[in-house]
């Protein structure tokens, strides 16, 4: 086995010959010419005539070079000891080209770096050592920016198409998506909003589009609320809240209703449970949102009928805007501020002031509902008490919260579950996930067979109730929702 000292000395001689830039062998000065560009030119050539060589073979041939040269001892100490500082040689083989031929001083000593590295294509494509052309096409050629929709509370022709109802109080204008024949969901707005304001952003949340998919939705509007109504005449009457609550009679009987499930916000919460304390029998459940079933205090009374002597007057002072950003978020500062700002907005440009005027009144005005929570089953039937079931909603921020701790006191608690839900003001604009889940919970409760195709008939799902959920009851094929253990959702007291 040749020496270590063999070995360098065949390098030095392959590595000499190959920077030879002079034929001349006598010529000292031409025969090696040390330049840094030189040493890393002839590595590469070297590496390149010789990458599918056997390792031994070089040496062998290297070594008989140097026993052939006819240089001088001290020029080949001298080129041995330039060649120690350009190389490292292992004395313990690898299976590396590195290990064998050594590696080049870093980079930090050089003052030039090789021209060019051979690489694979599939790995320069990776590495990004391909053209450019190609890689920019490749990579932007499908890149499109994404960006969220504006909230937009204009009528998007989502809700279906308009209607128009007559009723001894005047047309009332209501919205119908989907086949009358399915079962019903009726909805009823709050002050200041109309079905699209209120609803069309609830409504068209993807999973609210899979629970009602097998659902008509009829959204009703109070009398002269609609979107783009016109101002109502001079000395007209507007209907009370019982009048309000009237209408539906009228709309029940246009589209020949049997029963439906009521949906309402604030002022129509209470209109709806109106309906549903005269007209049991047509209401097959309720939810109601921020409902109040007392009379108006006399801080809202006063604070109103200020608001009110303005909106009649065509006028939409910044007091009144106030006012209905309270109703609707309470705490402001802790909402949304996107929808703030938008619901703000609204309300500053987009109402009929003098409309509105009449309906505040109205609400102010609204009475008791005289509903009581009797206990004794043999005195149910005597006295006056929403007799459907009902789910109870409000949000930690709303200024109703003990509004519908009273009402949620006055029902009966095998019927009824109460729920408030965190971080939000406007319940179903901040959290519709959360409200979404209870009322698919709440319509499996009431029989109706929720699956992520649509919803099945009631009927249907009765036949198969080993499958249904129940808000109320014990049973729930649902395991990420439980009413007795998620702190969002409060059980009945």
């Amino acid at each position: 086995m040749a020496s270590l000292r063999s070995i360098k000395a065949g390098l030095s001689r392959s590595y000499h010959s190959l920077n030879t830039l002079s034929s001349d062998a006598n010529s000292g000065e031409r025969l090696y010419n040390r330049s840094s560009e030189a040493d890393w030119i002839g590595v590469d050539n070297f590496r390149a005539k010789n990458a599918n060589n056997n390792p031994l073979a070089i040496f062998k041939n290297a070594m008989s070079r140097v026993s052939r040269g006819r240089h001088q001892s001290a020029k080949i100490t001298s080129i041995l000891r330039e060649l120690d500082e350009e190389w490292k040689i292992n004395e313990e083989p690898k299976d590396d080209e590195a290990s064998l031929f050594g590696k080049p001083r870093a980079a930090s000593q050089t003052s030039r770096m090789p021209a060019s590295i051979a690489v694979p294509p599939e790995q320069a494509s990776l590495l990004g050592t391909m053209p450019s052309e190609g890689l920019d096409d490749i990579e932007l050629r499908h890149v499109q920016l994404s960006t969220a929709n504006c909230r937009s509370l204009s009528d998007d022709g989502s809700g279906g198409p308009v209607q128009t109802v007559a009723t001894r109080f005047g047309p009332v204008t209501v919205a119908v998506a989907g086949n009358i024949s399915d079962p019903v969901i009726l909805t009823y707005h709050d002050l200041g909003l109309n079905h699209v304001t209120n609803f069309q952003a609830f409504f068209l949340y993807p999973e609210m589009r899979n629970v009602v998919n097998n659902f008509c939705i009829i959204h009703v509007n109070a009398v002269g609320q609609e979107e783009g109504a016109g101002t109502l005449r001079e000395g007209y009457v507007y209907p009370t809240m019982d009048e309000l609550a009237e209408t539906l009679t009228c709309v029940k009987n246009h589209f020949h209703l049997r029963t439906f499930i009521g949906f309402g916000v604030g002022l129509g919460a209470n209109v709806l449970a109106r309906y549903a304390i005269k007209y049991p029998a047509d209401v097959d459940a309720l939810v109601l949102v921020n409902c109040s079933s007392t009379q108006a205090g006399w801080i809202e009374w006063g604070y109103q009928k200020l608001n009110i002597r303005h909106l009649r007057a065509g006028t939409m002072t910044t007091g009144t805007v106030d006012y209905l950003m309270w109703h609707h978020f309470g705490k402001q500062e802790e909402c949304n501020q996107d929808l703030v700002t938008v619901y703000r907005q609204h309300f500053e440009k987009a109402l009929n002031a003098t409309n509105l005027g009449l309906l505040v009144d109205s609400y102010i005005r609204r009475t008791d509902l005289g509903i009581v929570r009797e206990l004794d089953p043999n005195k149910k039937k005597d006295v006056q008490m929403l007799r459907c079931p009902i789910l109870n909603v409000t949000a930690n921020y709303s200024p109703h919260v003990e509004d519908t701790v009273t009402f949620n006191g006055r029902l009966d608690p095998t019927l009824s579950t109460w729920m408030k839900i965190q971080d939000c003001g406007l319940v179903i604009d901040e959290q519709p996930g959360k409200v979404v889940e209870a009322f698919r919970l709440f319509l499996q409760g009431q029989g109706y067979a929720v699956h992520s195709r649509g919803i099945g008939s009631r009927q249907a799902s009765l036949s198969s109730a080993n499958g249904s959920a129940s808000i109320n009851g014990s049973t729930t094929s649902v395991k990420d929702i439980n009413i007795t253990e998620n702190p969002l959702i409060h059980p009945t007291v």
